[in-house]
């Protein structure tokens, strides 16, 4: 089996679920497990590496308007490689190649390989891409495993969550310029976690929001994890959101409840990772009642002297 993940997430399931050997193609973006960054690129982005997030908002709604990726098919690398198997998405209309794309790429080649397409929207959804990754591998028990280890921890940390008996009213924000509340699966995992999303939906995609609404929700804890962005890019953005009016009035910011996590390695990517994210997120919020798993590093908590105060 010859494997090609076209998605940062794909990559990391099919790492988890054991096939790391079978994997022969990557893309731009995969970075995680260590060892995938040596496999051949198979994508590129038509985003500049110096955009700003407004410009990247901005490329992005182009791109939506006219129905086409921000990311671009090597065919050259891809033939060379002679894939059995394609894991894409359709989740997303513009962040990875379009699916019209892969599919007219796929019947081009020899052999005509399988293309497996995820759309997960929800975290239940994201541990039935595993088994639906498995599946199409040809190793169902591998991902039988999998999905049982994930959800044993999952299990875990809804049961304590069970006992808390007045969530704090949580924003989860995946971008500051504009403002997006998150959606698909992070309401949900908010809710895990023993918090109460009060912008975002659960189930329903991400959506700009004006700044309006979230002072009107006034959240006691936002949890800042940008779209793809790593700590350090989201810093960079920070100084936008701290200008925005009636910011230093949110109970959040007056407790000092603003956390910064690693988008791109947590919240964007609907894949194994998720888990993680939802243990450090449970830990943040209640730290007397979810202990934070060996291994695993706490969000990171902004102080009242980065936030102005």
């Amino acid at each position: 089996m010859r494997i090609v993940s076209l998605l940062p997430s794909a990559t990391e399931i099919i790492c988890a679920l054991g096939l790391r050997e079978a994997l022969v193609g990557v893309t731009h973006e995969c970075d995680h497990p260590e060892g995938v960054r040596g496999l051949p690129r198979v994508t590129q982005t038509l985003i500049p590496t110096d955009a700003t997030s407004r410009e990247i908002d901005e490329l992005v709604r182009e791109r939506l308007r006219s129905k086409r990726a921000l990311y671009e098919l090597d065919l050259a690398v891809l033939d060379h490689l002679a894939p059995d198997l394609i894991v894409t998405q359709a989740l997303c209309d513009v962040c990875a190649v379009a699916e019209a794309e892969v599919t007219a790429a796929a019947c081009r080649l020899p052999g005509k390989p399988r293309v497996v397409n995820l759309e997960p929207a929800s975290l239940a959804e994201v541990l039935t891409s595993l088994q639906t990754v498995a599946d199409a591998a040809g190793v169902p028990e591998l991902g039988r495993a999998a999905v049982a280890r994930l959800q044993g921890r999952i299990d875990a940390v809804a049961a304590r969550s069970a006992g808390v008996t007045r969530p704090p009213r949580v924003m989860l924000m995946e971008w500051i310029d504009p403002p997006f509340t998150a959606g698909h699966w992070s309401p949900g995992i908010v809710r895990l976690a023993g918090g109460r999303e009060v912008v975002g939906r659960e189930g329903e995609k991400s959506r700009s929001i004006p700044w309006e609404e979230i002072v009107a929700a006034d959240p006691e804890v936002l949890v800042i994890a940008c779209c793809g962005f790593d700590i350090s890019r989201t810093r960079q953005d920070l100084p936008i959101l701290l200008a925005q009016p009636g910011l230093r009035t949110l109970a959040c910011v007056r407790d000092e409840r603003v956390y910064l996590f690693d988008g791109n390695a947590s919240f964007s990517r609907p894949g194994p990772r998720l888990v993680e994210s939802l243990e450090i997120l449970a830990h943040a919020l209640h730290p007397g009642l979810h202990p934070l798993p060996a291994g695993l590093g706490p969000a990171e908590r902004l102080t009242a002297a980065e936030l102005g105060g």
